[in-house]
């Protein structure tokens, strides 16, 4: 199945037409037809299927002939991850973490970040391409960048783990994740996080956790905290 993305259409539509970037690209690229079927996901769990009314490569229109929804997961997933130096590591995660089932994702800015721009816009394309490439029909949210000691501030309902370097008393993320329980779990810059933003994390209740015995990049902590969450709640 292939599967098309458009965050407008809802389960009271009868039709809609995609915008003229998706339109061409159905159009000229796939050389769909009228008549011929297209799966569509508005990100929010359903699943339409639709029928091409209008072939136009401006404005191809189709008619919704059924939909359904797919049950939302049973927990929550939301990682804080601070942006790698190097941005296609970051955008790697984006997109390996969308296909395994991640809810929502923060930038985050720490004492160590080297990179602090952000390009919100490309990484929103490469989750809603990795939510259609691996069929899922949910989209994770994605936030704006934001200071971690802000983040900080924020209530998270559920658990709270930070990954830090540092020495201490950390038990394994996967013994202590509770399934069908909300996570929320920071991971910081290749610099790691800074003693203070580690004492402020503990003292707002996250808890410090290892993701194995040895040292692993941003991105890679980031995919197996993503992949340890999703496999308990399997």
């Amino acid at each position: 199945m292939q599967l098309f993305y458009n965050p407008s259409i809802s389960e009271s539509q009868t039709s809609f037409i995609f915008d003229k970037e998706e339109s061409k690209h159905i159009i000229k690229v796939l050389r769909k037809q009228e008549r011929d079927i297209l799966h569509v996901t508005n990100g929010l769990g359903y699943l339409f299927t639709t029928e091409i009314a209008l072939a136009s490569d401006s404005k191809c229109t189709v008619n919704v002939l059924s939909y359904i929804k797919q049950d939302a997961p049973k927990f929550y997933l939301h990682l804080a991850v601070a942006p790698t130096k190097m941005n296609e590591r970051y955008e790697w995660f984006l997109e390996k973490a969308t296909e395994i089932g991640i809810q929502e994702i923060t930038p985050i800015i720490c004492d160590h970040s080297e990179r602090k721009i952000i390009k919100i816009d490309r990484y929103q394309k490469i989750i809603e391409s990795a939510m259609k490439q691996s069929l899922h029909f949910y989209l994770p949210k994605l936030n704006e960048p934001i200071l971690l000691k802000d983040f900080l501030k924020k209530d998270f309902k559920g658990q709270k783990f930070i990954a830090h370097c540092e020495e201490s008393n950390k038990k394994s993320l996967k013994s202590q994740i509770i399934p069908k329980e909300d996570v929320t779990l920071l991971i910081g810059p290749e610099g790691d996080f800074s003693i203070k933003e580690i004492e402020i994390a503990l003292n707002n209740k996250y808890n410090p956790i290892s993701l194995g015995e040895t040292r692993l990049r941003t991105e890679t902590a980031a995919l197996v905290a993503c992949h340890s969450v999703v496999f308990i709640n399997d």
